[in-house]
């Protein structure tokens, strides 16, 4: 069994994060599979953690992944 399962996220300007189980379902809601990102999240947090719990790891991936932009 794998240590991690992968699911598909996108950010919005505001920090929220939708979260989709493949880029298919995505798709079928009308997201552009070309503007999602896959995060793999720790088997563990998968199995029991809250949706709000994997919501905040994804957007701290995120947050840590994404190149700053802006003013100094």
């Amino acid at each position: 069994m794998a240590d991690t399962t992968a699911l598909y996220a996108l950010r919005f300007p505001d920090g929220s994060v939708s979260l989709y189980i493949d880029e298919q379902y995505a798709q079928d809601q009308g997201i552009d599979p070309f503007r999602l990102v896959r995060v793999e999240i720790p088997r563990e947090l998968f199995v029991s953690g809250s949706v709000q719990d994997i919501r905040e790891y994804v957007a701290l991936q995120l947050e840590q992944h994404q190149p700053h932009t802006g003013t100094a």
